[in-house]
């Protein structure tokens, strides 16, 4: 009776985390429908920005303080995690690809290298690195708007125009599906020129220019840049609900497979205990015949 005792206990506690993690699959999935929602609603935005930027700087010449190409002594990683976990592999995969981005640029001989974070689980783990992380913005995450975003990407910006940094990556999760992130390491500045093609030379835009291009583009690279990054931001939300959401089912569906066998463990052992007590009755309803 203490086996089946026991059997049931693991029956109850794994009945309990089936149903905690059929509620946060559920949950991952309404947040998952927004976030989808917005950063499919800010691509094509972004893209526009970056096609009209290279029909400007394409065989143009043009070229602003975000251009401008440093040997890069000073580096600055952002790394966009999570504020949770229980989503995979989501943020080790981020953690991992931003040590070895550190660790490459450390081979290079640069003198000095700084994070901004956004994700608690990124802060938590550089945070034991002393002076790493220069920056945590773990609350943007939570309330994720064009503003906010804004002001920490044109802090980023100014530190570059003031050459305290040589170049900035940007290291998180791009949404493409819900099965499916891709781990992205992009540089975010200086801005590489577009190459000029002879397919880029045919397919450029007809613009008319007002008051030039080089006023519009010291206009437009700010904001380009402002897009970029929210985009970024919202590629690792819709990225990160999508893997919780994918976690979660898989969860539910072990507890799910691992319930069945419990129960027909329990059955079996229910089954030899009833058997024994048979045997026991019957043993003795024969000695007392004896």
């Amino acid at each position: 009776m203490a086996n089946l005792k026991e059997v049931r206990t693991r029956i109850a506690s794994v009945s309990s985390t089936q149903q905690i993690t059929s509620a946060m699959k559920m949950v991952s999935a309404a947040k998952f429908r927004r976030a989808q929602n917005a950063i499919l609603g800010m691509r094509p935005y972004a893209a526009m920005l970056n096609e009209i930027i290279g029909d400007i700087d394409v065989e143009d010449g043009v070229q602003t303080a975000y251009h401008e190409l440093r040997q890069p002594a000073n580096v600055l990683l952002v790394v966009i995690t999570s504020n949770k976990g229980l989503c995979g592999a989501f943020n080790s995969n981020v953690i991992k690809e931003a040590t070895a981005r550190k660790q490459h640029y450390e081979a290079q001989g640069c003198k000095h290298i700084e994070m901004i974070t956004l994700g608690k689980r990124g802060s938590e783990f550089f945070a034991k690195q002393n002076g790493l992380v220069k920056e945590s913005h773990d609350d943007l995450l939570d309330n994720p708007t064009f503003d906010a975003a804004s002001d920490l990407c044109d802090s980023i910006m100014e530190q570059f125009r003031n050459k305290e940094y040589d170049c900035v990556e940007i290291i998180y999760n791009q949404f493409k599906n819900s099965l499916t992130q891709i781990l992205s390491a992009e540089r975010f500045l200086p801005i590489m020129p577009h190459a000029a093609t002879s397919s880029t030379s045919q397919s450029r835009n007809d613009y008319i220019y007002e008051p030039g291009k080089e006023r519009i583009l010291q206009e437009m690279i700010p904001l380009t840049l402002r897009s970029q990054f929210y985009r970024m931001v919202l590629d690792s939300l819709a990225a990160e609900h999508g893997a919780r959401m994918t976690a979660m089912q898989k969860a539910t569906d072990n507890a799910t497979e691992l319930l069945k066998e419990l129960r027909l463990s329990y059955n079996k052992a229910r089954q030899a205990a009833i058997t024994n007590e048979i045997i026991e009755i019957v043993s003795g309803s024969e000695a007392l015949k004896g």
